[in-house]
């Protein structure tokens, strides 16, 4: 993969940025959607939370595989017709999601998804540094990715707010009909790119070992299971320990998104200068935020869980946009297959949060599973602070 070399970036140039950043916001909105809607969509389906906390571990999972074949099965294809087949597709789901009758059709329309899912995220990985000049790059993946935090923060209390006022149904109904517009407007805005040539899996397998790429690979596996491991029991957590209302809990998960959106766009002002300085604060805060929001909660009162929710809503925004640049800056021109590698640990880590989440929560309890995400927080930190801040490989 070779950035742009031209010093111009056009208006179209930027328009396609943004583009492909509500692109990744609704892919990941469709992933996560779930873990706003666990007791809606359990109710409706008569499964325990537990049991529709999986539509996002299998999902995660399968999709962390569609990436990394995808990358060697289909890097060769030019990527704007691509897209758009694989919007289609994730539209296909989310409507067969919203018609769904039972636990096994809902199932069957999720692994659907998370198909075209892992494929799309992997190939819009690299795409920012195709569009603009290398100093830009940083600027252009938070604005891609921009849209994974976003829905990763704002995604998930839209989907609940969606919910709670229309049902779980409309919410997908939303998603389905905001992939095939987005779809449509890729058509128009991303300029024609070329596949790149073959990617053997062997590739895929030595740069997943390759100590350059290792102690980044280790710190996104920790930090985003952290993350998910106590995100996806976020709406049970508020509802049933701390006695928080269904309507509250859908405004407080909104000012969680809308932090990590107003972080997301101070990133990308800064992160081209201060890589490093922002991943590391943003992971502290991010494990302070975790660990105190399990004991003061129930003390202090909603506003100081409030407090707590803004505060780790915009951490975990700029630890996603971070990594991804991290990434980015250290590949050069193995940037699509290292992408891909670390597209594909992303989603597993997703999977494996919401995995442990499940797991733990019969035999510990909701609140300690918060306290052993902070301390995977710690350890992703230990991992970042012994790096080097990486230049441009191609630079």
């Amino acid at each position: 993969m070779s950035p742009k070399s031209d010093t111009s970036v056009s208006f179209r140039d930027w328009l396609a940025i943004i583009c492909l950043s509500i692109a990744s916001f609704i892919i990941v909105t469709t992933e996560l959607a779930p873990i706003g809607l666990l007791s809606q969509i359990g109710d409706d389906l008569n499964k325990p939370p537990s049991q529709i906390g999986l539509a996002v571990t299998l999902y995660a999972w399968i999709a962390a595989i569609a990436a990394l074949v995808s990358v060697t099965a289909l890097s060769h294809l030019p990527r704007r017709g691509l897209l758009m087949v694989l919007m289609i597709i994730l539209a296909a789901s989310a409507a067969v999601t919203a018609i769904s009758s039972n636990y096994s059709e809902l199932m069957i329309a999720r692994i659907i998804g998370s198909i075209a899912h892992g494929a799309f995220w992997a190939m819009i990985g690299t795409l920012g540094a195709q569009i603009v000049r290398p100093e830009k790059i940083g600027m252009a993946t938070s604005i891609i990715f921009g849209g994974v935090s976003a829905a990763s923060v704002i995604g998930v209390p839209l989907s609940n707010f969606i919910g709670v006022n229309a049902g779980w149904r409309t919410t997908f109904w939303c998603i389905a009909i905001a992939a095939i517009l987005v779809g449509l407007t890729i058509r128009f805005s991303v300029p024609k790119i070329q596949g790149a040539g073959g990617i053997k899996f062997s590739k895929l397998i030595s740069l997943a070992q390759d100590k350059t790429y290792v102690r980044i690979f280790i710190s996104t596996f920790l930090a985003i299971t952290a993350h998910f491991m106590a995100y996806t029991y976020i709406e049970p957590y508020l509802k049933d320990e701390l006695g928080i209302s269904v309507n509250l809990i859908a405004v407080l998960l909104l000012c969680f998104g809308l932090a990590g959106l107003a972080a997301n766009f101070v990133t990308a002002t800064i992160i081209d200068r201060y890589l490093k300085g922002v991943l590391v604060t943003s992971l502290v805060v991010g494990c302070l935020s975790v660990f105190l929001i399990s004991y003061v909660g129930k003390t202090f009162g909603t506003a100081v869980v409030l407090a707590l929710l803004i505060a780790w809503g915009a951490s975990v925004s700029a630890i996603f946009v971070s990594l991804q640049t991290w990434i980015l800056k250290s590949a050069g021109e193995d940037a699509l297959p290292v992408s891909s590698v670390y597209v594909a640990l992303f989603n597993a880590s997703i999977g494996l949060g919401a995995m442990l989440g499940s797991v733990v929560l019969p035999l510990i309890g909701i609140q300690q599973i918060y306290v052993l995400a902070s301390v995977f927080f710690v350890v992703a930190l230990i991992s970042v602070v012994t790096l080097r801040d990486p230049k441009y490989a191609y630079s």
